[in-house]
């Protein structure tokens, strides 16, 4: 006979909002902070933002839910680094669209790669079935987020 599983309690169901929400930053934090970046957290996100399409700053401000200024200062330190490039926008001279160069995409990937490798060895540690509850766990999380 199956077992049938009942809804948590109103507060059960808080409990585990609680405790999801803090232990997914946690991970967030961790993959940023110690995957050993060779650029700052909120540079990565900008470089991710553009690897799609070439956006304004406005645009990436909104986006990463920053000020102007911020965004400014964020894509100066990129430009001058040479990850991503300036030009006018053929539509609004007064604005410019930024697009990742080169050297830009490479970083980008790399970066990438460094925070796969961090989570990938943590999950090695894992037994093969925390890794499957994982799987399953992810497919969950992802309707969570896209909801």
């Amino acid at each position: 006979m199956p077992v049938t599983q009942q809804p948590l309690s109103p507060a059960a169901l808080s409990r585990v909002a609680g405790d999801l929400r803090l232990a997914c930053m946690r991970i967030s934090r961790r993959i940023r902070y110690e995957s050993a970046d060779s650029i700052a957290p909120h540079q990565f996100s900008v470089l991710a933002r553009l690897e799609n399409q070439p956006r304004t700053p406005r645009e990436l401000a909104d986006i990463e839910k920053v000020s102007g200024p911020s965004m400014t200062r964020t894509t100066s330190t990129l430009v001058d680094d040479g990850l991503i490039e300036r030009t006018d926008d053929p539509t609004d001279r007064r604005s410019v669209i930024l697009s990742l160069t080169p050297h830009g995409i490479r970083t980008l990937k790399a970066v990438r790669r460094q925070r796969e490798a961090w989570m990938t060895e943590r999950l090695r540690a894992l037994t093969p079935a925390e890794q499957q509850v994982l799987v399953e766990a992810t497919v969950i999380l992802e309707r969570v987020a896209g909801a």
